[in-house]
């Protein structure tokens, strides 16, 4: 790849893509593709929706490149388009429930007691996560999972830094006692039903 492209900001990269230059944008997600992944991966609980809504929003982000304004910085930007893309899936999913089939049958080879334990530690938190509204578990997922600032978790989400803040403690509230047995499995699991739409 020319030098040129990989020494390049953010932003130059984004207009040179805008301009024309077929390496530009490819250099862009490769420098932001991780944390754009987690954050897909975290706010959806599933592998494949993930890829799906990380897909779609690289391909939005491809599109609408002409016509960033530059109030915000790139990765910010990347990041909304990310989260937007999630969400709308979350959306989508709940007004189309499906069931998941059974990753694994009979004759599938058996795991160790660790792998089950990690596999159950990591269900948990999906389920506590999924329980949420789209809308808490987008802010708790950006600043407790992937460490963003409420400032930039703000402009990421396109809201208020107080109500990523209030969003977050209400998450925090409702994630408490549903994770109290991950922490400490010999206390008694404790499952409540999810927010409703106004909680804010």
């Amino acid at each position: 790849m020319d030098g040129a492209v990989e020494d390049a900001s953010d932003l130059a990269l984004l207009r040179a893509h805008a301009g024309g230059d077929p390496d530009a944008f490819g250099e862009l997600v490769r420098r932001h593709r991780d944390r754009l992944w987690a954050v897909a991966l975290r706010t959806l609980g599933d592998r494949e929706e993930a890829a799906d809504a990380l897909q779609d929003a690289l391909l939005s982000a491809f599109r609408a490149a002409a016509g960033f304004r530059g109030d915000s910085a790139v990765t910010t930007w990347l990041h909304r388009v990310v989260v937007n893309a999630c969400l709308d899936r979350v959306r989508r999913r709940a007004a189309r429930p499906t069931v998941p089939l059974p990753e694994a049958g009979p004759g599938e080879p058996a795991e160790t007691r660790n792998a089950i334990a990690e596999r159950d530690v990591h269900l948990a938190v999906a389920a506590a996560l999924d329980a949420l509204s789209a809308e808490h578990r987008a802010a708790v997922v950006l600043v407790d999972v992937q460490g963003y600032s409420v400032a930039e978790s703000a402009l990421i989400l396109g809201i208020a830094e107080g109500t990523v803040k209030s969003r977050c403690a209400r998450a925090r509230a409702r994630l408490a006692p549903m994770l109290a047995g991950v922490r400490n499995p010999d206390g008694p699991p404790r499952v409540e039903p999810a927010m409703t739409g106004e909680e804010q």
